[in-house]
């Protein structure tokens, strides 16, 4: 069980991350690769995964080192999932590259108290070598094979998740949107009572606390191990399987275009989606999301329909179906949790 300790100054300085953390997602992602952990939710991403590994020798290069640092259970090296920033892979593996040499010694210690950590692993962040950014350029390749087709689903599911957080504090406030954690978490002020997989107890002592919706956490929460650090939860999002990445990872996108599928992906979320909300999502300028929704919507796959000053859109049918989507199950939403 984990007990985060909230005083009234915490209340109010709870934040929700707006979007999936690309190295948070990727330790995850670590996790669930060689496991058998959450079938339905991972299985064919895991499937396709390993196909890709089996025939690209760079990324399986890149990911030996990982599965050396990030262990399917016990303690992860904190460094390896710096501070949220928004700022995408570019920003994180940045600040991972600029860890101080304190910080490594102290998690790489601590990584070696519980499983053996091979040479290369204590030349992290030694002067003059290139170790570091070795580990950043191998996070960066395995990103690119195996989480970046999948990224428009993700980035649906989380925010999904992000709507219903809102929606429960602009309804009740932090209580209901703490209380709003449940099953995976439980309020029971001023302390906030977490599944977690050892006995511990977290002080926030003024420095709030950051919810981060997470697609490949599974089944409970995580956190920081190093309670001196800004502290974050992350938690598992509802989810529907990754079966939009058997069409998007080569049959739609060959169809459509990496930003068109993109922008399908995003407004076949739970709810209706303004232009500007998908310009932001997908990362695209406000008139190209206008012209792709148009093309898309001209193809029959997304219908548009005006609200007062906005125009909301969807996708109908037939774009559910082309994101894989027959069992009825819209991208980010279904009935399995986990972290």
């Amino acid at each position: 069980m984990l007990r985060i300790h909230f005083t009234s100054h915490d209340l109010q300085n709870i934040r929700v991350a707006r979007q999936p953390d690309p190295l948070w997602e990727l330790v995850c992602s670590v996790c669930r690769l060689d496991t058998g952990q959450g079938p339905l939710d991972f299985g064919h991403w895991r499937r396709a995964a390993r196909e890709r590994l089996s025939g690209d020798a760079v990324a399986s290069r890149a990911l030996r080192p990982l599965r050396t640092l990030i262990p399917a259970a016990g303690y992860i090296p904190d460094f390896l999932t710096p501070p949220v920033t928004g700022g995408g892979l570019p920003a994180g593996l940045d600040q991972l590259r600029h860890t101080p040499r304190t910080r490594l010694v102290r998690d790489l210690t601590r990584l070696a108290d519980s499983r053996p950590v091979p040479d290369w692993a204590g030349s992290l962040g030694r002067p003059g070598g290139d170790s570091l950014r070795s580990l950043a350029n191998a996070l960066g390749i395995y990103f690119r094979a195996l989480l970046e087709p999948y990224w428009p689903h993700i980035r649906t599911a989380v925010a999904n998740d992000v709507d219903l957080r809102s929606r429960d504090l602009l309804d009740g406030g932090t209580q209901a949107l703490l209380d709003g954690l449940r099953p995976l978490a439980r309020w029971n002020p001023p302390v906030l009572e977490v599944e977690y997989p050892i006995e511990r107890d977290l002080h926030l002592e003024g420095r709030g606390l950051l919810l981060v919706p997470s697609f490949f956490c599974w089944r409970r929460p995580t956190a920081l191990a190093d309670p001196g650090l800004d502290p974050v939860l992350v938690y598992p999002v509802g989810k529907a399987p990754l079966t939009v990445a058997r069409a998007a990872d080569d049959g739609l996108v060959r169809l459509l275009g990496r930003t068109r599928c993109a922008v399908l992906a995003e407004v076949a979320g739970r709810h209706a989606r303004t232009t500007s909300e998908v310009a932001a999502a997908v990362g695209i300028a406000l008139p190209s999301a206008s012209y792709q929704i148009g093309v898309l919507r001209d193809g029959g796959l997304v219908a548009s329909r005006r609200e007062g000053k906005c125009v909301l859109h969807t996708a109908t049918a037939l774009g559910q179906r082309l994101l894989g989507g027959d069992s009825g199950l819209r991208p980010g939403t279904g009935a399995a949790v986990g972290p």
